[in-house]
Order: structure tokens, then sequence, then C-alpha cells
């Protein structure tokens, strides 16, 4: 069956969301995401508010930091990347451009592969190479949440 797809359901409320992610400095977090990590900047308002689009159905929204709400605060919450390709490449790759990971890669089994690191102001993320074999093989497939 593998991952769900398709239309919306009929008479939701929702189109869409994103994941926001508080910075102390909006011109090292947009050169984060978009240089670093090679997401797109979909726009900008100044030191606002940026948009940053990790692909289909992942959006992390960058705002400045407050003291209701603090920049960093460890175990709050984290982002996952899924990774079209391998992660021992990818965490070469950000290696090159100074990421500092936190252990090594470490494999899930039917889950995948993860590791975790963090953003300049301890935001936490992780690299997933997700291991869809066992759904397509019709092990676990999904299933929606009952009413």
């Amino acid at each position: 069956m593998g991952k769900p797809r398709g239309p919306r359901k009929e008479g939701t409320m929702f189109s869409g969301g994103n994941v926001t992610v508080y910075v102390s400095n909006m011109d090292r977090a947009v050169r984060f995401y978009s240089e670093t990590l090679g997401l797109k900047l979909a726009y900008r308002f100044g030191d606002h508010w940026a948009s940053i689009e990790a692909g289909t159905g992942l959006t992390i929204g960058l705002h400045p930091a407050s003291s209701e709400n603090p920049a960093g605060r460890k175990g709050s919450m984290a982002i996952g990347l899924q990774l079209k390709g391998s992660i021992r490449d990818a965490v070469s790759a950000l290696k090159a451009k100074g990421v500092r990971f936190q252990g090594e890669v470490v494999n899930e089994g039917k889950a995948g592969s993860f590791i975790g690191f963090e953003d300049p102001d301890g935001n936490q993320l992780y690299l997933a190479e997700l291991n869809w074999s066992h759904v397509e093989k019709g092990e676990g497939q999904y299933q929606p949440a009952k009413a």
C-alpha cells in the first residue's frame, strides 16, 4: 500500500501548515536552513518571518524569538528531514558545511536510519533515511485512524 496519498477528506478546514522555529538571529537562521541545509527560501518578510520549504508537506516558519518563545529550548520540538538518498552521503555533505552531528547514524531496523543535529540556536533536527520496504511487502500497512 505505501505512504498515504490522494485528495484531502471532504470538508477539512485546513489547507496546510508549518512548524514555527523561534530564532535569535533571522539572517543566520535563513542562511543555515537555505544555504547550509539547501532548503528553499519561499519568502521572507525582513526580520519578522521567513518560510522555508522542506519538500512536500513541510514548511518551516522562522520567527524571531521573544521572552515568551525563546530560541533553542531543547526538547520542545524536533524537525525531521526525510532524505531522498543515502543518510551517509547527506551526513558527509553537511559535515563539509560545518554541521555537527550528535553521535553516529542509528539504524532502527524497519523504521530506517536516523541522526540528530542542531541549528545555530540549538533547535533539534534529524535526518531520516526511511525504510519503506516492509510496507511495500505488506507488513505494517498504513491504517487510517478510527473515528
